[in-house]
């Protein structure tokens, strides 16, 4: 992360944790999910030539969602007490992409303009193949390619908000996957940011 902005952990949770949660996301009904939009509040909008994923946001009422923002809060004071980098506090959806889902390249942040400081991706497929798509790819200056991350189950991929581009390839099978980011708290005044 000091070094280059990101950082790609291959083996994040135990394995029966990261199956747990793949299994919950399968399971979950056509009503638990949204379609995706892009910006926030008035400027929130739904762009299906954008993105064309759909989302479920975590809550700590359920247990297995629970126990994944617990397992990141731990995290958010891990990366508090290593950088010194002010978290001060985590939000999360599990995203599905069906055959033919994607999301063009964008940035999660704008320089000055929003409290997301840290974008976080788990994948949660097993078995995963190149041929299945859906692998996230990271940009760096001029649209060079610095990564292209292939989606499997337990892998952990973090980078800053606000410095790199990154988009999310054609899926050819449904694909699981917890999008978050660790945030500042950047209230003015009676506007509490991020809400409560």
């Amino acid at each position: 992360m000091a070094e280059r902005g990101y950082v790609i952990f291959p083996e994040f949770l135990p394995k029966d944790e990261a199956q747990a949660l793949f299994n919950y996301a399968q399971n979950l009904g056509e009503p638990d999910w949204n379609i995706a939009g892009i910006g926030r509040e008035q400027q929130h909008t739904v762009n299906t030539r954008v993105r064309s994923d759909q989302i479920r946001w975590l809550h700590p009422e359920h247990a297995i969602e629970q126990s994944y923002l617990s397992t990141m809060d731990t995290l958010r004071q891990y990366l508090n007490r290593r950088f010194f980098m002010g978290l001060f506090d985590y939000e999360c959806h599990l995203a599905r992409y069906q055959p033919g889902a994607f999301y063009k390249k964008h940035l999660d942040a704008f320089k000055g303009r929003s409290n997301r400081v840290l974008t976080t991706v788990f994948y949660l497929n097993p078995e995963w193949t190149p041929n299945d798509g859906g692998e996230l790819i990271i940009y760096g200056e001029s649209d060079t390619v610095l990564e292209t991350v292939l989606p499997q189950q337990n892998t952990l991929v973090m980078f800053l908000s606000d410095t790199f581009v990154h988009e999310v390839q054609v899926a050819h099978k449904e694909r699981f996957s917890i999008t978050g980011w660790f945030r500042h708290n950047t209230s003015l005044g009676p506007r509490i940011d991020p809400p409560r």
